[in-house]
């Protein structure tokens, strides 16, 4: 991997369909909560540093990880998940090197699938990478867009914006990346709310750094219920018992 390394996991959430006011990331999994199954898995990779975005009930977030090796940066009000990096600039702005962006209810992302999207990112000198999946039903998920077939990206389309050809895609984007941290926030400055859901996506990062001739490259996970997220108590329960020898 990289050694100039920086990670900024997304953790500000709360999670409307878990049916709790709990902060997502707090939700259990085998009585572990998902931002520290995530968190031990990421601390030994040596990001530095390890940016955390808080937002809803921050204070539980952060008393939660007490003794982890992270930085802390709020989000006051949830704009959408460029918004939330955004939140990342006055601790990274000066970074010089690749930033990962990740989810904090994706919890069992592996060292290995970290690791190659690395890897790819830093072989194809890309401005960005994204880790994608195939999965059955992609509703929901945002939509990868492959430059004529390639193995870079045109663009990312969510699920909201999207046409019905853009639907039968079936390969998603996980909402992790890599990114070159200069032209990160360079792009998040670019990037405007006319959307579905009014808010400031990240993934509009991918279609700004294409026009402007930068490759991003995609590659996909091996095992696509690594990327899973949790929207939902059956998700959280799905995940439960798929990864019931990971925690």
């Amino acid at each position: 991997m990289a050694k100039n390394k920086a990670a900024v996991i997304l953790a500000a959430g709360k999670g409307k369909r878990m049916k709790s006011d709990l902060p997502k990331v707090l939700h259990r999994i085998h009585d572990k909560p998902m931002i520290r199954i995530l968190l031990d898995r990421f601390v030994p990779l040596g990001f530095n540093p390890l940016v955390l975005v808080v937002g809803h009930k921050a204070e539980m977030v952060r008393a939660e990880l007490t003794g982890y090796p992270v930085t802390f940066v709020t989000q006051a009000e949830q704009l959408g998940t460029a918004h939330a990096v955004l939140m990342a600039a006055p601790v990274l702005k000066d970074f010089e090197g690749t930033t990962l962006v990740a989810a904090g209810d994706v919890p069992f992302l592996s060292r290995e699938t970290v690791e190659n999207l690395f890897e790819i990112h830093a072989r194809t000198k890309a401005a960005a990478t994204c880790l994608s999946a195939v999965f059955d039903d992609p509703t929901g998920y945002g939509r990868i867009v492959r430059r004529d077939g390639s193995d870079f990206i045109r663009e990312i389309i969510e699920h909201k914006d999207a046409s019905p050809e853009v639907l039968a895609i079936p390969e998603i984007n996980s909402g992790t990346f890599c990114f070159d941290n200069r032209l990160l926030f360079e792009t998040i400055e670019e990037i405007g709310s006319d959307n579905a859901q009014g808010e400031y996506y990240l993934t509009d990062a991918v279609k700004i750094l294409h026009g402007k001739g930068y490759p991003v490259a995609v590659v996909k996970a091996s095992n696509p219920d690594e990327v899973r997220g949790v929207n939902s108590v059956d998700q959280l329960e799905f995940l439960a018992r798929k990864f019931a020898d990971r925690v």
